[in-house]
């Protein structure tokens, strides 16, 4: 059966190739998006703005709960995977 499986899943062997390299750079870039260290710094970036007056008080009220939001579930993911 081996030998059988083997000749006839040949062809698919690009294919499995390309899904390995897309699973991991969606792992890549899930790991990128969910960075406490990133978040932190894009939230001081977000409170320098605000301070410098770039950002309106709004906008940056919006950016920072998105950016808590990306880092709890950045948090419940590691919990989950048991990292």
């Amino acid at each position: 059966m081996g030998l059988f499986s083997a000749v006839f899943g040949l062809p698919l062997a690009p294919v499995r190739g390309v899904v390995w390299v897309a699973e991991r750079l969606q792992e890549e870039a899930e790991r990128q998006y969910y960075d406490p260290g990133l978040i932190r710094r894009q939230l001081e970036e977000v409170a320098q703005a605000r301070a410098e007056g770039t950002l309106s008080d709004e906008d940056a009220g919006k950016l920072e709960r998105e950016l808590v939001a990306r880092m709890l579930e950045g948090s419940r993911r590691q919990r989950r995977e048991g990292y």
